[in-house]
């Protein structure tokens, strides 16, 4: 395996660390309160980063979202990018894909997602949606929402159709309560499409806490370097340095394994497994490390004002959306269990697809195969309606 960006996914990442560095200040994250900042907003759809998504991958997604993580900038760009860009791009029919990207690359449009599944939202026969979800981050600021149903078919559902109630969380996403009652939809997708969707959120988070450790680990840097005690720096202390260590161990840690599960993700490689360790990495040990940031900070750290106290509060939030350390265990667990039983592979089978039907299975083809296969199909598909259009007249 090899994690080395291509130029295209380090031109991104270069890109979006000046594009976040920039404007991503403690200033206007204070003046953004727990909305979207429009300014930064308008900045990443400008400089293509939305849309360069659809190039570079979901590797490539979870390098720019890294750098949206060192600063806490205050932007949907995690769940607009995996479930507006990537879910429609890998799933949607061409007409959908058509009517749906284009607003979704220049940012006027801002999909989130009611993820991961809680079996509380009924699908009618006619299409219609009924039920209730927990807490949907961004939804304030969404103008669609991608929505499984109990039987985890993926719908596409207009907020403005839909009624949504704000709800405080532990960082200031915008989230809200999403309410459906007999709401329209579209449906995106098969059955398998909600595994590869869930999959590639929780890289994607997985990413996005690498980030936030990162810059928290940073801060906590600094300080200790310059903050004195007895007349000397905090960070000469050993017991300072151990924790510093421990946190920078962690957060490589976080980085290493969501690198990996995006680049089996892009290869079309079996990824399940995976997929639960970078979450089960970025639950566990991201919550280590923002810990420890704001410990180091001292009394400072717990300042709400306190940059530091931001990578605190999306760690913490990241960790609760992933769905905490102890379930991904169990989960994981499962998948480890079902792939001990699995057969064999056959003689013309390569032994590591053996009985894998998670997301990245065996016959995918790369992020960019997929794609000009899916328009190649589609272009056949509407050539034939048109020649029995022909053949009826």
């Amino acid at each position: 395996m090899d994690f080395t960006p291509t130029e295209e996914q380090t031109a991104a990442r270069d890109l979006a660390a000046r594009v976040f560095g920039d404007l991503s200040t403690p200033e206007r994250l204070a003046a953004a309160g727990s909305g979207t900042d429009a300014e930064l907003w308008k900045a990443l759809c400008a400089a293509g980063l939305t849309s360069a998504v659809e190039d570079v991958g979901l590797l490539g997604l979870v390098l720019l979202l890294e750098e949206q993580g060192r600063t806490t900038a205050q932007v949907p760009f995690a769940v607009s990018c995996v479930y507006g860009l990537l879910a429609v791009g890998r799933h949607g029919t061409r007409e959908q894909r058509a009517r749906l990207l284009p607003a979704l690359r220049d940012g006027s449009a801002v999909a989130t997602g009611a993820f991961p599944d809680r079996g509380a939202v009924r699908a009618g026969a006619d299409g219609r949606l009924t039920g209730t979800t927990g807490w949907v981050p961004w939804l304030r600021d969404a103008t669609h929402v991608l929505v499984p149903d109990a039987h985890r078919i993926l719908w596409l559902v207009r907020v403005a159709d839909a009624g949504t109630v704000p709800v405080v969380t532990t960082a200031p996403w915008a989230a809200a309560e999403l309410r459906l009652e007999a709401t329209p939809a579209e449906r995106l997708g098969s059955v398998g499409a909600y595994a590869d969707v869930l999959a590639a959120a929780r890289v994607a988070y997985a990413g996005l806490q690498a980030g936030v450790c990162a810059g928290s680990l940073a801060r906590a840097v600094a300080h200790t370097s310059v903050r004195e005690q007895f007349g000397r720096p905090l960070a000469t202390r050993q017991a300072v340095q151990l924790r510093a260590a421990d946190a920078h161990m962690d957060t490589e840690a976080i980085r290493v394994t969501a690198y990996e599960a995006a680049w089996r993700f892009d290869e079309g490689l079996p990824c399940a497994s995976h997929v639960l360790t970078a979450g089960w990495w970025a639950s566990e040990a991201g919550r280590r490390v923002v810990h420890t940031g704001q410990h180091l900070h001292g009394g400072i750290g717990a300042d709400l004002d306190h940059p530091v106290h931001r990578h605190f509060l999306w760690g913490r939030q990241i960790d609760a959306h992933l769905g905490c350390g102890a379930r991904l265990l169990e989960e994981l667990g499962a998948v480890l269990a079902d792939e001990e039983h699995d057969e064999p592979a056959g003689p013309d089978e390569p032994a590591g697809n053996a009985g894998h039907s998670e997301p990245g299975g065996p016959g995918r083809q790369s992020v960019h195969e997929e794609r000009r296969g899916r328009e190649e199909q589609g272009e056949q598909e509407e050539q034939g309606e048109h020649e029995e259009q022909e053949e009826t007249a």
